[in-house]
């Protein structure tokens, strides 16, 4: 019996290992994508604290200590770019998740599935417009033929409301970009809430029904607190990025406005315009170093927090 049970063991082991190493196999692709395109090209990063020169190359230049983010502190630009950005993305995660949970609970009361599938359909489309397409949108809304007029202003001068200059209005950006990302991202976040849902177990609903609870009041007081533990897990994931701003997006809307800077500049468009028009690759090093470590704090803080309200649903 020994004898059986120590051969049947050392079966079973091998071919756990087999299975192992079927694995490892597969995920060596992915293994070495990361390994080349994202861990390898951080030994770059010490060009943030080298005075850099084409000539010299990455590691034959000077080293210059902390001067490149001295420099970018010190130039007045850091408080106003780290600000819009915190703010722009704190904006567009609070809307658009407000939005995608909204969008998932009334698709999830729609009984035909023909028409429910439409709807995901037409509310996820506009999640693969290109950027610049949007902002050809927004000049034909807001600004029109020769930057006067537009589909906005036409709309107001019907209620007599004066029109807008809104290309040289700074104020109102924010909330115009806000509501494009909650065009943009509305959809695609509510089809990850209506997978959610379809995990919560139909028991419940029949028992909250035989208690008189109305659809209103089941979307309220059930499917809301049990989408809650997903809800966390986008935040999180949203948090990781509010320190780096919708490049594409705001770039391809704003572009070189300099009147918009002072609500729409985040730190991605500055860097890319400093490095444009400066080219010291040292100092757009430094402030994207900065960037990712402001990033992981707060994804570090999010998750730590997450774990205390919810540790069930914590992903760490």
């Amino acid at each position: 019996m020994q004898r059986g049970t120590a051969t049947t063991a050392r079966r079973r082991t091998r071919t756990s290992s087999r299975g192992t190493l079927a694995l490892l196999l597969l995920a060596l692709p992915g293994i070495a994508w990361f390994l080349v395109f994202a861990y390898g090209p951080m030994a770059g990063l010490i060009v943030a604290f080298k005075d850099f020169n084409v000539t010299d190359g990455i590691f034959g230049s000077p080293w210059n200590g902390l001067q490149n983010f001295a420099y970018f502190f010190a130039s007045g630009d850091a408080p106003r770019i780290v600000i819009n950005t915190i703010l722009l993305n704190a904006m567009f995660l609070t809307a658009s998740m407000a939005a995608g949970l909204l969008l998932a609970l009334m698709l999830n009361e729609i009984r035909g599935n023909l028409i429910r599938r439409f709807g995901q359909s037409v509310i996820f489309f506009p999640y693969f417009v290109s950027p610049i397409v949007v902002s050809i949108i927004l000049q034909a809304v807001l600004a029109g033929v020769g930057g006067r007029g537009g589909m906005l202003n036409d709309f107001l001068n019907v209620f007599d409301i004066p029109q807008l200059n809104w290309y040289t209005t700074p104020g109102v950006w924010p909330w115009i970009l806000t509501i494009v990302k909650v065009w943009q991202l509305g959809g695609y976040t509510s089809v990850i809430f209506l997978a959610a849902i379809t995990s919560i177990s139909e028991d419940v609903y029949e028992a909250a029904a035989l208690d008189g609870a109305s659809r209103a009041r089941m979307a309220r007081s059930i499917t809301t607190p049990l989408l809650l533990p997903t809800f966390g897990i986008l935040i999180v994931l949203g948090v990781g990025r509010i320190f780096f701003g919708d490049f594409a997006t705001i770039y391809a809307i704003v572009g070189d406005n300099g009147t918009l800077f002072p609500t729409t500049d985040v730190i991605d468009t500055y860097v890319f315009r400093s490095l444009r028009t400066v080219g010291d690759f040292g100092t757009t090093a430094a402030i994207g170093l900065f960037q990712s470590l402001v990033g992981f704090v707060f994804v570090a803080a999010a998750v730590i927090v997450q774990r205390r309200i919810d540790k069930e649903s914590s992903i760490l």
